[in-house]
């Protein structure tokens, strides 16, 4: 005679796994004869069903421990015998039924409840005596299990599951209730080999018995949730040890839920839907995470290159046009401050009379031409694509066919030229109302140069070296206030464009032989 909780408790959970065969599969024969119109069966199905489960409620009864009163475990109470026979009785019944209908197909499963039903005899009139030897034996009936379901594309969307119980019959029956419900099922017989599937493919949702010989439930539990790879998958511990402390400590160690043995159809389903919702909820957020983490660190990516152009764009725009310098980022154009050789027209420019005009002035008003000279020449020098070396106090040097080459460089020059001195003019009406006596000189070259980035870390300068830029500033230098001073080379580019007086071959300082040289007086017709 004992009342000791946990003796009760492991003989309630060896009682309950036979009787959650012969409710499971009662269960499932009901809903196949329904389906096939089989309705001559389904009365001795609703008894079996309805007998398995005044047993349950007996047996409950007679070992619940809050009853306080001991329990003799080497002998249960014989009116437990009285739902087992007439399990029996309508288990032959259904036999001869199921054959008369053509289906032998359930034959099995009525096998399996006679078995289920043979050994609770069995267990009733021997006690816990024989217990863990009959379930165990009994466990592996000789009762062929049905093959699994084949995996279909519509089962795996449903969710894949892995069913955990040393049990034969546990598993068989829990894994053709879930393929009926659309799930797809894969079945391991003990904790070990449950930890080595889910290494092995991953499932949507583990159902785990907890007492198994060989990693107990609360093991196989404790290691899912230490590892990274698998803590993440949801766990319903089912089992026919119902007692609240085996509860508890499933879920203090991770458990979704928990479900005892034999387990209500209904609220199984409910269950697992539950749990794969969460299971969908929660993969959905980790893809969502992942996604996002991805798209930081493109965006990122995208911001440093982003900086860098921005940057590169507002070194480049010291030197060339917005439109130009866009062009060069987005890449239509060659990086201009690698050294490269090419022909250019080169333009330089200058106020005569300003070293004069900056030596009497005050420094206000000198700042005051300058901003009203550089701003009047910038627009100019964008509105024809010019490039723009440097500047000077009131010197410039402008080139064209660098960075983007274009076919009428010295055509370019020639106009943009002729529009400042024309812009000069306008300004200087107003300079002499302040005694201010200033007028625009430019000499224009052609030929090549060697053109790249000049100076040193941290201060770098776009500019252009070769005979062509020292003659274009020799010719301004020697341009008189209103005088566009070009080379024959330009000239003869320009012809037709220009009317153009020769000033003779010209010995500038710095070249070797005389220059011939022309005066640029308008545009022609034409040109104009």
């Amino acid at each position: 005679m004992t009342s000791d909780r946990a003796a009760l408790g492991r003989l309630r959970h060896e009682l309950h796994t036979p009787l959650n065969h012969i409710i499971g599969y009662s269960e499932m024969l009901l809903e196949e004869a329904g389906e096939r119109g089989w309705v001559d069966l389904t009365h001795d199905l609703h008894r079996v069903h309805e007998e398995g489960r005044r047993l349950l409620g007996q047996i409950d009864h007679f070992l619940d421990p809050s009853r306080g009163e001991a329990v003799d475990l080497g002998r249960l109470p014989p009116e437990l015998l009285t739902p087992l026979d007439s399990i029996l009785v309508a288990v032959d019944v259904l036999r001869t039924r199921a054959t008369d209908v053509g289906g032998q197909d359930l034959l099995p499963d009525l096998e399996r409840i006679r078995s289920a039903a043979e050994r609770l005899i069995t267990l009733v009139r021997e006690g816990m005596s024989s217990a863990t030897a009959e379930v165990r034996a009994g466990a592996r009936a000789d009762v062929a299990p049905r093959p699994p379901a084949e995996p279909s594309k519509a089962r795996a969307e449903a969710g894949r599951i892995l069913v955990v119980d040393d049990n034969d019959e546990n598993r068989e029956m829990l894994a053709r209730r879930l393929q009926r419900q659309g799930y797809q099922v894969n079945m391991a017989a003990g904790g070990r080999e449950a930890l080595e599937a889910l290494r092995a493919a991953s499932v949507d949702l583990v159902l785990l018995d907890v007492l198994m010989p060989d990693l107990d439930g609360y093991e196989v539990l404790k290691r899912l949730k230490s590892d990274d790879g698998l803590h993440d998958i949801p766990v319903l511990m089912i089992s026919a040890l119902d007692e609240i402390e085996s509860v508890v400590r499933c879920i203090e160690l991770g458990a979704e839920d928990y479900l005892a043995k034999p387990f209500d159809p209904v609220l199984l389903r409910a269950r697992i839907g539950a749990c794969l919702e969460k299971k969908r909820l929660r993969d959905q957020e980790v893809r969502n995470l992942r996604e996002l983490a991805e798209w930081n660190m493109r965006l990122e990516e995208r911001v440093k290159e982003q900086v860098a152009q921005v940057e590169r764009l507002g070194r480049l725009k010291r030197f060339f046009s917005p439109q130009l310098a866009e062009l060069i980022v987005a890449g239509g154009a060659d990086d201009p401050l690698q050294t490269h050789r090419r022909e250019v027209t080169v333009v330089f420019l200058d106020l005569r009379g300003f070293t004069t005009f900056a030596e009497t002035s005050e420094p206000e008003e000198v700042m005051g031409v300058l901003r009203d000279y550089h701003a009047a020449m910038g627009r100019l020098i964008l509105a024809h694509e010019g490039t723009l070396e440097r500047f000077t106090g009131d010197g410039m040097m402008i080139f064209f066919n660098d960075p983007v080459p274009v076919p009428n460089a010295a055509e370019r020059a020639i106009r943009m030229a002729v529009a400042m001195r024309e812009g000069v003019e306008k300004l200087a009406a107003g300079w002499r109302r302040h005694g201010w006596d200033l007028a625009l000189g430019v000499g224009i070259a052609q030929g090549y140069a060697t053109i790249g980035a000049i100076g040193f870390e941290g201060r770098w300068d776009y500019g252009a070296i070769g005979t062509v830029t020292n003659l274009a500033a020799r010719l301004c230098g020697e341009a008189k206030g209103g005088q566009i001073l070009v080379s024959s080379r330009v000239a003869t580019a320009v012809e037709g464009l220009i009317e153009a007086e020769e000033m003779g071959s010209l010995i500038l300082r710095g070249l070797l032989k005389p220059v011939p040289t022309f005066n640029v007086r308008r545009l022609t017709e034409q040109g104009g």
